[in-house]
């Protein structure tokens, strides 16, 4: 394992991350416009959503229907998990979990793209279908974060109202599903894109490939280590901020990530994905949103602190997982699989 790490370390993703957040310490001038940084995350997502839909486009329908309920399973569990884990381990506010959980729940687009580099480096191969996983993975955490916390600010407004024969608790369908939540949700930048461009690359499959293959396959890695010389650098600004709050949230952002990633290593393996889909199903469930889920937070949930859930999100658990938890799941991918 120690000899993956080292490679992955030296690997070029890595150390232009790692520059970023040199250049940020160090309070050096080396600043990206905003136009190119959104012009980066864009052309990432929309990379991910066609060649994702191009290669869905190569496989039945009975081929894919294990890995995406094995995918929507995680999607829907791990930001329930990450609510029990805050609330009653940690005893976090419920806005703050809530946060947390569709932060962590969620995926991390780039984590996976640098999964795909290091899967490449050690000559593993996977299913190419897993990158319309990422989409499938990115929706159900956000909405179900963001239906509990309708819920709960709906339960806050209404009074509870007790059935006279059974004594069950009833509330309004409303409670729990508030249209608005689920319009900003469904129709945001990063899951309008994900999903748009997975649809597209589906209807136009592998005929469009002279057309998409120069920009969005070919020049795929150069642009991912400008986005992660980016990504160093909004990494090292938040690195204070996490240490504003209690030094559990840090283990939390190591510690969760990696019992997520089994998860998703023992799914991945349950609905018989390849060594390569098997560690990229657990990466997936390790990593924590930086982009959908904090656009949907920012309006859907006020009382949540960015800090907290963007700072642990970008701060510690993308760091560690791109240096060392890639590595550290392929091994135990080996191991399982």
């Amino acid at each position: 394992m120690l000899d993956i790490i080292t490679q992955n370390l030296l690997s070029p993703v890595v150390l232009f991350f790692v520059l970023g957040i040199i250049a940020s310490v160090f309070k050096s001038d080396l600043k990206f416009p905003k136009g190119l940084s959104e012009t980066l995350s864009i052309y990432l997502l929309i990379a991910i959503g066609l060649k994702g839909g191009i290669e869905l486009s190569n496989y039945s329908f009975d081929t894919v229907i294990q890995p995406i309920i094995g995918t929507l399973f995680l999607g829907i569990t791990t930001p329930i998990l990450t609510l029990i884990i805050l609330r009653f381990t940690m005893k976090m506010d419920s806005a703050n979990a809530i946060g947390l959980a569709a932060t962590y729940g969620s995926v991390s687009i780039v984590t996976y793209g640098a999964a795909i580099t290091f899967l490449g480096n050690q000559g593993t191969s996977y299913e190419s279908f897993m990158n319309a996983m990422v989409v499938l993975m990115e929706i159900p955490a956000i909405l179900v974060a963001l239906c509990v916390y309708g819920a709960i600010k709906n339960a806050k407004q209404q009074p509870f109202v007790l059935h006279q024969k059974v004594g069950i608790v009833a509330t309004a369908p409303s409670a729990f599903v508030n249209k608005e939540v689920l319009k900003e949700s469904l129709f945001s930048k990063s899951v309008l894109l994900l999903v748009g461009s997975l649809s597209i690359g589906l209807v136009v499959g592998k005929d469009s490939l002279p057309v998409i293959q120069p920009l969005f396959i070919d020049l795929y890695n150069s642009f991912l280590l400008l986005f992660l010389l980016n990504m160093g650098i909004m990494a090292g600004e938040r690195l204070d901020l996490i240490k504003e709050h209690d030094f559990k949230l840090v283990v939390f952002g190591i510690c969760v990530p990696l019992i997520f990633g089994v998860l998703g290593i023992l799914v991945g393996s349950a609905t018989g994905l390849s060594l390569g889909g098997v560690t990229l199903m657990g990466v997936l469930a390790a990593s924590a949103s930086y982009i959908a889920a904090p656009a949907a937070l920012k309006t859907s949930v006020p009382d949540a602190n960015p800090s907290i859930y963007l700072g642990l999100a970008l701060g510690i658990t993308f760091p560690f997982n791109l240096i060392f938890g890639i590595p550290i799941l392929f091994s135990i991918a080996q191991w399982i699989w």
